[in-house]
């Protein structure tokens, strides 16, 4: 599988170790007086501590591969979670996870060369990683508790732009990706609330985003909305055909797209 890579122009970078751990704060005040057996409709068979308990998981077991600067594939995902005894501590045991994180991001600097099953081989990989992972499940609570998820718009610029760079290399997870096959077509993807532009072109050996597009040419589809919209699109936590976004062009192209992007 080939791959191409342009990142879309936006503000000034994100400080993504920060941003971990705001959004962990923020997760855990969305759930830290709920019940911890409510189902998440977004994460189909999960009660609000599967959630927590997964979410705290991935921090502390990428916070694992950081301290270790692993240079390849780890042979192993077992890590010491240190889980509550109750649901009562979920959301106490959610913020420590972060700072679990924290500190290997301390002792990590963020441009050491790592493993990394995406785009970037260095150490930020897993805090960009990992800060997407924490982002979009305090949205999966807050759709679970009924609370109307609210995302920053340069976060949400960062994550489509993490989601795109980094899907061509899913497949020994999301195995569909393997399908996004086709004899040069393009989809762009569009934020309207700013900077936002992503040209996807699908080919015969693989897919990517296309490093010479500058954003004023013509694709054989178009997805519009705003930059959190997009997101949560690209994420399955907005349906296909919701109102929130345009889809423009070839919907044969973006049915194939959205049966085969699953992340």
């Amino acid at each position: 599988m080939t791959t191409s890579v342009r990142r879309a122009p936006g503000p000034a970078p994100i400080d993504h170790r920060a941003a971990v751990g705001a959004e962990t704060a923020r997760f855990a005040a969305v759930v830290e007086a709920a019940d911890f057996a409510t189902p998440v409709p977004s994460c189909p068979g999960w009660t609000l501590a599967d959630l927590v308990k997964h979410a705290g998981s991935v921090q502390r077991w990428f916070s694992v591969l950081l301290h270790g600067r692993i240079q390849e594939p780890p042979r192993s995902r077992d890590v010491d979670l240190r889980l509550p005894a109750g649901d009562d501590g979920w959301a106490d045991w959610l913020a420590e996870s972060a700072a679990v994180a924290e500190d290997a991001f301390r002792a990590t600097g963020a441009d050491t060369p790592m493993w990394a099953w995406g785009a970037d081989q260095h150490a930020r990989f897993w805090a960009r990683r990992m800060l997407f992972e924490t982002l979009v499940h305090r949205v999966d609570a807050e759709l679970a508790l009924g609370v109307r998820p609210e995302i920053d718009r340069a976060l949400a610029v960062d994550g489509v732009d993490e989601f795109l760079v980094n899907l061509p290399f899913a497949g020994f997870f999301a195995p569909k990706v393997a399908d996004l096959r086709a004899d040069g077509r393009t989809i762009r993807f569009r934020s309207t609330d700013g900077d936002g532009d992503w040209l996807v072109r699908l080919r015969p050996d693989g897919f990517g985003l296309d490093p010479a597009d500058d954003g004023s040419g013509t694709a054989d589809a178009t997805v519009r909305g705003t930059a959190a919209d997009l997101l949560l699109l690209v994420y399955g936590r907005l349906p296909v055909g919701t109102d929130a976004v345009v889809h423009e062009g070839d919907k044969e192209l973006l049915a194939h797209w959205f049966a085969n992007s699953a992340f």
